[in-house]
């Protein structure tokens, strides 16, 4: 084996040991905190918050550590829109904690950025956005893919926003590039556009009526024009 691949299973086994599934006892706490420290990438979230507002009373983020949150908080966020996978791992398991020490409001609805959206998740997100309490903030890990896609969503079924409006969020700015496989989120946007262009449609209707994500996946994949 080479020192590189030696490396990389190294790597791979401490991620897999940190990787706790609980924060019951100290030891399973001082993994936490480690596998969110470099696995997780909260060193650099510390002095990055990659933080913005989408609309009045709404606001992204990456994931806040719990000093942002406790700022947040006094500055009245009332909900967090968690849209990561919501399973036993270190990143779910201190923001609920986080979030129940705080007197914030959890919710989790998992996005993905690297394949197309599903429907039924993009449906349920549109659902569940005239639920939250506002001020609310909508995070992922890095604040850059699954939260554009929210805020995009945000903008086109509750403020009535042009795509052009919306494609604000799919930005540079948020570290969001459009070359990468993430770019995935901006074809399927522009997808809406398009069709938009033809006959009007809302975009909620268009997602819940003709919105294929296979479709798309297959259109991105082979770089088809969206049309």
């Amino acid at each position: 084996m080479t020192p590189i691949a030696k490396f990389h299973t190294w790597r791979r086994n401490l991620r897999d040991d940190l990787k706790v599934s609980s924060l019951a006892t100290p030891e399973d706490r001082r993994k936490a905190r480690q596998y969110m420290l470099w696995f997780d990438h909260e060193i650099v979230r510390i002095p990055w918050a990659n933080f913005g507002q989408v609309a009045p009373g709404v606001y992204r983020s990456n994931q806040p550590t719990r000093a942002r949150l406790e700022n947040y908080a006094a500055r009245g966020i009332k909900t967090i829109l968690f849209l990561r996978a919501a399973s036993p791992i270190p990143p779910y398991l201190f923001a609920r904690e986080n979030c129940e020490a705080l007197g914030l409001t959890l919710v989790e609805r998992s996005l993905s950025a690297r394949s197309a959206p599903k429907r039924e998740r993009v449906m349920d997100l549109i659902a569940t956005f005239p639920t939250l309490e506002k001020p609310f903030l909508m995070h992922c890990k890095s604040g850059a893919d699954r939260a554009s896609l929210a805020s995009v969503i945000w903008l086109l079924s509750q403020e009535g926003a042009s795509v052009a409006q919306a494609r604000k969020m799919l930005s540079p700015r948020f570290i969001h590039f459009k070359w990468t496989r993430t770019g995935i989120l901006d074809y399927f946007l522009d997808t809406y556009e398009a069709r938009n262009a033809r006959t009007p449609i809302r975009f909620a209707d268009w997602v819940a009526t003709e919105y294929d994500p296979a479709a798309l996946q297959a259109g991105f994949d082979d770089k088809v024009p969206p049309a």
